[in-house]
């Protein structure tokens, strides 16, 4: 997932070199482009819950959804100040995003918590990679940035997991 050449015009001043913004302009594009999956998975699933936990599940998804788009910004803006491009329409989303989209007219309440879960362990996995990649380039103002994303997205992964587990027995 290398980043497009940046023109003269747009290109920020860096200390970090052209391979480092290549380097990390590609990995973070990636990410952003499976928050924006993860992000409207997250409302659809939001806006098609059914069943004896709708509200639960509607609300705890609502807060879900924000958290992940506020991430959007933060992810691009960072990017354009290493000197690259980012992200520019539904379509280049699609190109990059690892995360699979799912457009089933109808996804079981519990199935849409774990495909959920599952989605926001991967997005971790990729957060870690593109931790690496920042990492070795000295970029420490986006590896701080993805450290926050990566607990946010580890407590989203848990509430999913806790919100569709079965329930013990008494002293378990």
């Amino acid at each position: 997932m290398n980043a497009k050449p940046v023109t003269p015009r747009l290109r920020t001043p860096t200390d970090l070199g052209e391979n480092a913004t290549k380097d990390i302009a590609g990995a973070i594009n990636a990410v952003l482009a499976d928050v924006f999956a993860l992000y409207m998975k997250t409302k659809n699933f939001h806006w098609h819950m059914s069943g004896p936990h709708f509200r639960d599940y509607h609300l705890m998804l609502d807060e879900q959804s924000d958290q992940i788009f506020a991430m959007t910004d933060v992810l691009a803006e960072r990017v354009r100040k290493v000197g690259g491009n980012t992200l520019r329409s539904i379509g280049d989303i699609t190109r990059h995003q690892r995360l699979a989209d799912n457009d089933a007219a109808y996804v079981d309440p519990l199935d849409m918590l774990a495909e959920l879960r599952e989605d926001n362990q991967r997005l971790v996995a990729a957060m870690r990679e593109a931790h690496d990649t920042c990492d070795e380039h000295n970029d420490v103002a986006t590896t701080s940035v993805l450290e926050v994303y990566i607990d946010e997205a580890e407590r989203r992964a848990w509430f999913l997991y806790e919100a569709s587990r079965h329930g013990l027995p008494t002293g378990q």
